[in-house]
């Protein structure tokens, strides 16, 4: 039995192999036809190796892009749908890769590995050679992952004409380490792959990996910026109508557990978080009173709703939350003077608490989730003041939901140290303060004490959650966040105060912009430099 299986992947792996040379050679045919066409100026083509739906900055270039009349093609696997304000753009295609065999899966990773790279070049090649109608003037590429594309990318461009792109994310070895180990001979391919691609525009996501490149790659030539990630502009702070409406999706489908935790809902008049006033005893027409009613305001009984998103991967350690979530219910059980362990109830007095219930909602989905949840749900059936669930959301969702919250957690640890975590970005444009953890770069993006606060450690994050959160919904100290966020995000951001901000990054004169904003002011003078020359 094991000797016919041997014998079978051994066949496959040699159908795979020609499979691999005939299409190859079917490319390298249709290259010679391509290369005596002439780039087409005002195009590009975007490649992601990862889910279009799940690239949420190649997304925003992609529509830049083409809100700048360039014809884009957007490259990558299809899973989760994109956003819709890209997808009603006329001059946008979508190009989806296909998926390797599923029997790849199914065999060790020795043999998976090179048969999934030789099947991702034939159908990365396809696309870019042949199935884009005419070279394009641009192709940019997301990094990591470094194998194969950069090599890739290198290739048709010198062939076609197409200037290359390289639009740095992070380190794709760094990446790979963590799974592989440092010293793992893919690792130092992967490394080797990223510095051997230099003659290309760069763009990068922080300050700390333009730095490093430079130095550790000699990257010096001028076609390079930083180009920090910002929000679309359909994120935003969500006034007490939207977080009403939302909640009543959400509230169809809520956990049964949070029914004894949360404040009653009686939708559609009053949910987990919002109400109604002057809601009438009776109604012989719910949708006839319901119009007749003041708008929506915010319960002053709902809990904290805190919010963290995460790929429930090793670089992010939610254990961190866990603990602080224990010490906080331990701290508000002493601060409001309550005996844990004999009360059943939710509040045996009328006064306020000192510190309120915490609604903690983890977004996301990942290969440590089912473990940590399960952690959760035994911890949290003696918790009074602390419920934590997890909740997966439509792409709409997502911004109501941050714009809804009062707090974010970001647990994202670099593993080269040099990019900065998305979400904090979306948390921001929601005009949501945040803790994070800290490491090398954060203060990039997170200004402590401005417009959010920095932790180490679970004690540190735990202690933040009780100075914003005292005498919630009356905070002073969170009050005081979430102004800063308000007016930098209400005021446009010139040239001038750019570089100023630039040159004085730390200083209390924080300032945010938009993604187009940003993307106006640094990449389109790269990309229309030519366009205009030889248009």
């Amino acid at each position: 039995m094991i000797a016919n299986e041997g014998h079978g992947f051994h066949d496959f792996f040699i159908f795979a192999t020609l499979s691999f040379f005939a299409l190859l050679l079917f490319i390298v045919v249709n290259v010679s036809q391509k290369v005596q066409q002439t780039p087409k100026l005002r195009s590009v083509a975007i490649l992601v190796l990862g889910d279009v739906g799940r690239s949420p900055r190649m997304m925003y270039h992609a529509e830049s892009f083409a809100k700048l009349g360039f014809d884009t093609y957007l490259i990558g696997y299809k899973g989760s749908k994109p956003i819709l304000s890209l997808t009603s753009l006329s001059n946008i295609r979508l190009s989806y890769l296909s998926e390797s065999p599923p029997l790849v899966t199914r065999i060790p990773f020795v043999l998976a590995a090179p048969i999934k790279i030789m099947y991702q070049i034939a159908t990365i090649l396809y696309t870019l050679i042949y199935d884009i109608p005419r070279p394009p003037e641009f192709i940019m590429v997301q990094n990591p992952p470094s194998i194969p594309t950069l090599a890739l990318v290198w290739l048709v461009g010198g062939i076609t004409g197409s200037k290359v792109i390289i639009d740095w994310h992070n380190l794709g070895y760094s990446i790979l380490a963590l799974k592989l180990g440092k010293t793992h001979l893919l690792v130092n391919i992967a490394k080797r792959s990223g510095s051997a691609v230099l003659r290309t525009a760069h763009l990068f996501v922080t300050n700390a990996m333009r730095n490093h490149l430079e130095q550790e790659w000699g990257l010096m030539f001028d076609t390079k910026a930083v180009l920090h990630d910002r929000p679309p502009s359909h994120f935003h702070k969500c006034p007490p109508l939207e977080v009403h409406e939302l909640f009543i999706r959400l509230g169809r489908s809520m956990s049964p557990s949070l029914a004894d935790f949360l404040p009653s809902a009686s939708l559609p008049y009053t949910t987990q978080l919002t109400e109604i006033r002057g809601l009438p005893p009776y109604s012989a027409s719910p949708t006839s009173a319901f119009s007749s009613l003041s708008t929506p305001t915010l319960r002053k009984d709902r809990p904290a709703l805190l919010v963290s998103s995460t790929s429930w991967t090793p670089d992010e350690d939610f254990g961190i939350l866990l603990e602080a979530l224990k010490l906080y219910e331990s701290r508000a059980c002493e601060a409001n003077l309550t005996n844990c362990e004999n009360s059943q109830s939710k509040h045996d007095s009328k006064e306020r608490p000192v510190l309120p219930r915490i609604w903690m909602v983890i977004t996301g989905k990942g290969p440590l989730k089912d473990r940590y949840m399960a952690e959760v749900e035994l911890l949290q059936k003696n918790w009074q003041y602390v419920r934590c669930t997890s909740l997966w959301l439509e792409a709409e969702d997502y911004p109501l939901l941050l714009g809804s919250a009062d707090l974010g957690v970001s647990l994202h640890s670099s593993s080269s140290a040099l990019d900065l975590p998305m979400k904090i970005v979306d948390m921001f444009g929601c005009g949501l303060p945040v803790c994070a953890l800290d490491f090398a770069c954060l203060p990039e993006l997170v200004k402590d004490g401005i417009n959010g606060l920095v932790f180490k450690n679970a004690s540190q994050l735990a202690e933040h959650l009780e100075t914003l959160l005292t005498s919630f919904p009356s905070s002073s100290a969170l009050d005081s966040l979430r102004t800063n966020l308000q007016r930098a995000l209400q005021v446009p951001l010139s040239v001038e105060r750019y570089v100023h901000n630039h040159q004085h990054q730390e200083g209390a004169d924080w300032e945010w912009g938009s993604w187009s904003e940003n993307w106006d002011r640094v990449v389109k003078p790269l990309v229309l430099r030519d366009s205009e020359r030889f248009g």
